[in-house]
């Protein structure tokens, strides 16, 4: 005997979709979040940065107009956001590599998927990292 999707009789015994509260948390699901998160916040930064650099482009007059952002307290803040924007765009490019093996039809196994992502978790902050240390000491 076939159900019709009229029957009632099966209202309220499952859900209507894979929700969150059903499934078990694996570092695979928690990377495929964060990369979508990481996306849409790289999407800002790029705009963001964009905006920076046509202002640059003005010369110092329309600098003037922003150097508010680099001083004092909001210069922290600032720098932060540039920090954590870098990690997100070191994220997104660990996890692309990720992606990329993917492709070529390895890292499959359900561990070895695990294994990577934990590792690309726990390696986003090093390129980061690098990037700032090789800023920074150019700066000076």
């Amino acid at each position: 005997m076939s159900t019709r999707a009229s029957d009632t009789s099966l209202e309220g015994q499952r859900p209507l979709s894979p929700h969150l509260q059903i499934w078990r948390w694996h570092a695979t699901m928690a990377t495929s979040i964060f990369h979508r998160a990481s996306g849409v916040g790289n999407y800002i930064g790029a705009i963001a940065l964009t905006l920076f650099l046509i202002v640059l482009s003005g010369g110092p007059e329309s600098y003037a107009s922003i150097a508010f952002l680099f001083e004092g307290a909001l210069g922290w803040v600032t720098r932060i956001v540039m920090f954590l924007l870098t990690l997100s765009y070191s994220y997104h490019w660990l996890n692309g590599l990720r992606h990329l093996v993917w492709d070529a039809g390895v890292g499959f196994d359900p561990k070895v998927a695990n294994r990577v992502s934990w590792l690309v978790m726990i390696a986003t902050p090093i390129p980061a990292i690098v990037i700032w240390v090789l800023a920074l000491g150019v700066a000076q």
